[in-house]
């Protein structure tokens, strides 16, 4: 390395033209350094259609026995119907029917796979004592799709007593997963739970216009992970056992949680928050979703960093439209309307209230930016 002082000096001034030069060409090595050192602003990277690499060929869960009945154990079937597909994937489409699923052994997905489900197909899960079981786990693949039909899990005839880990989805340390078109319901835990295996985080994970209602612990859970877009979906009606949120971002220390993506959906009716959020998560976007009638907040942030908050509507929820407490902070709440809402405490039809019925933070709360909402009137 090159000492100052070690650099010679010119043996005669330069002249006026030669120092402009010399500025210029600085100037110029300057800005090209810059370019380098700077990123370069990257493009969105959610989509409601993300690209899903799925192989070319198609297996009918019947031909590999499945029945659809309503009676017969179909697990073995559709095992074998992904399983006999080339390494390079493929469909399994399922006719119209009721299909029995084991949930303790799940139907496990591959890469490169698509599990279709037609009009009126429907996975319903065998009842077990199980605390842990999942009608379909995709972990640690890539390349995979669910969609269409109805998943139906076994809360009300669950034979065991404690956990609550039943989970009609489970998408685990894979990439490039895609769930659309589906109704998921009754399960003893989660509606759907994306996250990490093996300290492998799920990366670009797409949830578009699934429906995940009557779960007893969440509608949807999202631990460690990146990349996850939750799109024209609704959460309603999760009750059973805490937290009982519609959405619950809550990696606590599994692993951080980034690049989330909450848009145009609804959650409603849920005996808990809306959307709950917990620390060790950063990048997460909630905007123009619909939260009303939940019993909780309809965004709550419990220590939650780095929070976009806008272009919501948020009414008639028991506690306040937004709350933001202990140690959130770098988070900004724009352009919602929040009104109507701590319906525990006054009659949802009355108007007025004043703005905490509607938005609270907490005094441990820092760098919060609030603007343009729209608020209950004052009485």
């Amino acid at each position: 390395m090159t000492n100052l002082h070690d650099t010679q000096l010119p043996a005669k001034p330069a002249s006026k033209r030669n120092l402009l030069t010399r500025s210029l060409m600085i100037a110029a090595a300057s800005l090209s350094l810059s370019a380098v050192a700077l990123p370069a602003a990257a493009g969105n990277w959610w989509s409601t259609s993300p690209s899903v690499s799925i192989g070319s060929s198609t297996i009918n869960v019947r031909n590999k026995g499945a029945k659809g009945n309503g009676v017969h154990d179909d697990t073995a079937a559709f095992q074998a119907a992904i399983d006999s597909l080339p390494k390079s994937g493929g469909t399994v489409t399922v006719p119209a029917g009721r299909y029995m699923i084991n949930a303790v052994k799940s139907i496990r997905m591959r890469s490169h796979t698509r599990l279709q489900l037609q009009d009126g197909a429907e996975l319903r899960v065998i009842p077990n004592k199980e605390a842990w079981h999942y009608a379909i786990r995709a972990w640690r693949v890539n390349n995979v799709v669910i969609s269409g039909g109805k998943i139906v899990g076994e809360r009300a005839q669950h034979r065991g007593k404690g956990g609550e880990w039943g989970m009609g989805v489970s998408i685990l340390g894979s990439k490039n997963v895609l769930v659309k078109n589906v109704r998921v319901s009754d399960f003893w835990g989660d509606g759907l739970y994306v996250g990490a295996k093996n300290g492998v985080r799920s990366d670009y994970v797409t949830i578009n216009n699934v429906v995940s209602t009557g779960n007893r612990r969440q509608g949807l859970s999202i631990t460690p992970a990146s990349h996850v877009y939750v799109v024209n979906s609704t959460f309603s009606d999760t009750h059973g056992t805490l937290p009982q949120a519609g959405v619950d971002i809550e990696p606590q220390n599994e692993g951080k949680t980034t690049d989330i993506r909450l848009e145009n959906n609804t959650m409603t009716g849920n005996k808990g928050n809306g959307i709950e959020l917990h620390a060790n998560i950063s990048s997460i976007k909630i905007t123009k979703n619909k939260l009303t009638n939940n019993r909780g907040f309809g965004v709550l942030a419990i220590s939650a960093p780095y929070l976009t908050i806008s272009g919501n509507q948020a009414t008639r929820n028991g506690l306040a439209g937004v709350g933001l407490t202990s140690k959130t902070h770098h988070t900004s709440v724009a352009n919602n309307t929040l009104q109507y809402n701590s319906t525990r405490y006054m009659s949802p039809t009355k108007s007025g209230g004043g703005k905490t019925r509607d938005i609270q933070v907490s005094s441990t709360t820092y760098s919060i930016t609030q603007s343009n909402n729209t608020l209950s009137p004052k009485r």
